[in-house]
């Protein structure tokens, strides 16, 4: 929970000292805890999400477009969009410490897996837009520029930034000459809260599976693990 000694230690991880708290309450306020808790002096924390989403990219780009003059539009734009993908800010907010600190209904911290790292990777944002409120944007691109904008060399050496299924089919197709395929494997769970698990495969062989809320996540999954496993 978001008290003041939590706080202090929340402040610490992101580098800045608040001149206004409220800010930071509001930012780690989740529209649930509202729900069960409808005198909490905060409002929920998806107005400051809009913000933090719009100054984390312009700090990012800005950074790319200074540190990589030899990367071209279409790349710096992908490179951009891997760093600030919900997984790349749910990684970040785990690193911080900033799932400890959000308000959020019970059910809601109950939840595993993506809807998890969706509430985490907002945070993040709703966080870097009360930093931005609070002492403009260099105390953001300070913090991107460290836990971010730091991995995009790596990005570009590796071509990382590329769709992962995509990516895969490249690799296939000039190793062996074919295409990889997808297949279900199995379907769990009500019809509004389905389960997919999906294997891709070299010719007749499974190189990998994935799981995911729909079929087209499951194949990316499936994909990003192959990858993973060539890399290996």
């Amino acid at each position: 929970m978001a008290d003041s000694a939590s706080l202090d230690k929340l402040e610490a991880a992101l580098g800045v000292s608040f001149r206004d708290r409220a800010l930071l309450r509001e930012a780690l306020t989740h529209r649930s805890y509202l729900n069960e808790n409808p005198t909490w002096s905060a409002r929920h924390n998806e107005r400051l999400e809009y913000l933090g989403d719009a100054v984390l990219e312009l700090a990012i780009s800005e950074a790319l477009y200074r540190d990589h003059p030899d990367a071209d539009e279409g790349e710096l734009t992908a490179v951009r969009a891997a760093l600030v993908n919900y997984q790349s800010l749910a990684r970040l907010a785990e690193q911080l410490g900033l799932g400890s600190h959000i308000r959020m209904s019970r059910g809601e911290a109950r939840d595993k897996g993506r809807a998890r790292e969706v509430i985490m990777a907002n945070a993040m944002e709703a966080v870097i837009g009360a930093m931005y409120l609070d002492a403009g944007i260099e105390p953001v691109a300070e913090l991107a520029g460290v836990h971010l904008v730091s991995r995009a060399g790596d990005i570009l050496a590796t071509k990382s930034y590329k769709d992962p299924k995509s990516a895969l089919q490249e690799i296939v197709q000039e190793r062996d000459r074919v295409t990889p395929t997808y297949r279900v494997i199995s379907e769990e769970g009500p019809a509004h809260q389905r389960t997919f698990t999906v294997g891709v495969y070299v010719g007749p062989k499974q190189v990998a599976e994935g799981t995911g809320p729909s079929k087209q996540e499951a194949e990316v999954e499936a994909a990003s693990r192959a990858l993973a496993a060539h890399q290996g």
